[in-house]
């Protein structure tokens, strides 16, 4: 296939998903622990997606940067605190669903005060990076997979 031919189906395909979708911004945390283990949660009933894992966090408000809605979260989620400058950007998840686009910086943390707790009556892992597979996730988390266990 020409380069102009390529060009041309890259634009064809773009028309197709174009969208109206509104864009979703949501900050997400790899919390590692000192035995290098990552902390996953699970979606508990009544939420879209119940009952599959996620790395912790939750939307950006109006206003707000990733790391302040991250920092945030996760003492609303888990009571834990950190600072902004113990999160570490390292990937983002791009993934259209139905009825809106999740934009999702992912952030590792190895610092953080308290114990965690789960605040909102979800079920945590302590996960080994090469076991993040064995957990199902929503599709937007599950290319921020390979990226971790390659990393960490």
């Amino acid at each position: 296939m020409s380069s102009s031919e390529e060009e041309q189906g890259c634009w064809a395909a773009e028309k197709r998903h174009e969208t109206a979708k509104p864009i979703v911004l949501v900050a997400a945390a790899a919390l590692v622990d000192s035995d290098g283990r990552i902390l996953l949660a699970q979606r508990p009933e009544g939420k879209s997606m119940a009952g599959l894992w996620e790395f912790p966090g939750g939307k950006v408000d109006p206003g707000e940067t990733p790391e302040q809605a991250l920092v945030r979260e996760l003492k609303e989620e888990l009571g834990i605190d950190t600072r902004s400058s113990c999160l570490a950007p390292i990937a983002f998840a791009s993934h259209s669903y139905d009825d809106f686009h999740l934009l999702m910086p992912l952030f590792v943390c190895r610092i953080w005060e308290g114990n965690i707790t789960a605040l909102e009556g979800q079920e945590f892992a302590w996960v080994r990076p090469v076991r993040l597979r064995d957990y199902p996730m929503p599709p937007a988390d599950e290319p921020l997979v390979a990226l971790l266990r390659d990393l960490l």
